[in-house]
């Protein structure tokens, strides 16, 4: 008889169960301080979500108007340059504010804070010490960039690198040289820069004369060629100044003939100057022997 009704039982006991969880179920939906906590908690992220955004775009409008009085200032500062640093701030603090606020939903939805804190501080310690030549490239990168060391297209040499600078990067700056050649080199490495677009440099050609020809002739014939130079060349901005006699020998002198030009040009600017100079000379050559044949 008992063993009938032990069997009976497990029949009654599902229905039990399906009544007990039916009744769970609605007094979980009826518990009034569960769902005020929760409307609460909700308001409170939705909250801290729209504090966050606001706070975000207040920070951006003040990078921003700080960028235009920079770019508006006296000194003058690659507008480039002000738009990558802008944008980098700007990312910084997305990044710093979203992760605050991360962490405070996360103590509003009852996690304790303090273990992932922690977890968070020693994962970064680790990252740290693992990776210091890449943290040392992301930091030495971003000052480059903030304190406008040098931009894309100006002509640098860093140690036995020089060349045209392709792309500057938190992590590496690409160089190319004047031979093709492409440096990508870590901004950890960056210890020295020679940048030589900033402001004007100085075309300087040296020509020998030899003695036996008269200093007011050469001199007039070099002052001509430079005058034939700059109306037939816009890129030079100035007429090249013969500056007079460099050095002297018993067998020759050296004219010196210097121009201002753009640091990228300077190269050009010589090969223009020493060009003009071979044309008059051969031109008055050949003036010479047209007269002696005549």
């Amino acid at each position: 008889m008992r063993s009938w009704l032990s069997s009976e039982n497990p029949q009654e006991d599902p229905v039990e169960a399906a009544k007990k969880w039916t009744d769970g179920v609605a007094s979980w939906f009826t518990d009034m301080d569960m769902w005020q906590h929760f409307m609460w908690s909700a308001l409170r992220i939705i909250l801290i979500f729209l504090l966050t955004r606001i706070l975000v775009r207040i920070v951006y409008r003040i990078i921003d108007r700080s960028l235009e009085r920079k770019e508006k200032g006296r000194l003058q500062v690659n507008p480039r340059r002000l738009v990558t640093v802008g944008e980098l701030l700007k990312n910084m603090t997305s990044v710093i504010s979203n992760f605050i606020m991360v962490l405070i939903v996360l103590g509003e939805l009852g996690f304790q804070l303090g273990p992932l804190i922690a977890g968070a501080g020693v994962l970064g310690m680790a990252i740290a010490f693992g990776a210091q030549s890449l943290v040392k490239d992301v930091i030495t990168g971003f000052f480059i960039i903030l304190e406008d060391q040098f931009a894309v297209g100006d002509v640098i040499q860093t140690g036995a690198l020089k060349g045209t600078v392709e792309m500057i990067g938190l992590r590496s700056t690409r160089l190319v040289s004047w031979t093709g050649e492409v440096h990508i080199i870590p901004n950890g490495m960056i210890t020295n820069v020679t940048n030589y677009s900033i402001g004007t440099a100085l075309a300087v050609v040296d020509l020998p004369f030899s003695n036996t020809r008269k200093l007011e002739d050469s001199i007039e014939l070099l002052e001509k060629a430079m005058l034939d130079l700059k109306e037939k060349h816009e890129e030079i901005e100035q007429v090249p100044n013969v500056l007079g006699i460099q050095s002297l020998t018993s067998s020759e002198y050296v004219i010196r003939i210097a121009v201002e030009c753009q640091p990228g040009a300077r190269s050009e600017a010589e090969r223009l100057i020493q060009m003009y100079a071979k044309e008059a000379l051969e031109q008055e050559e050949s003036r010479r022997l047209a007269a002696g044949s005549v």
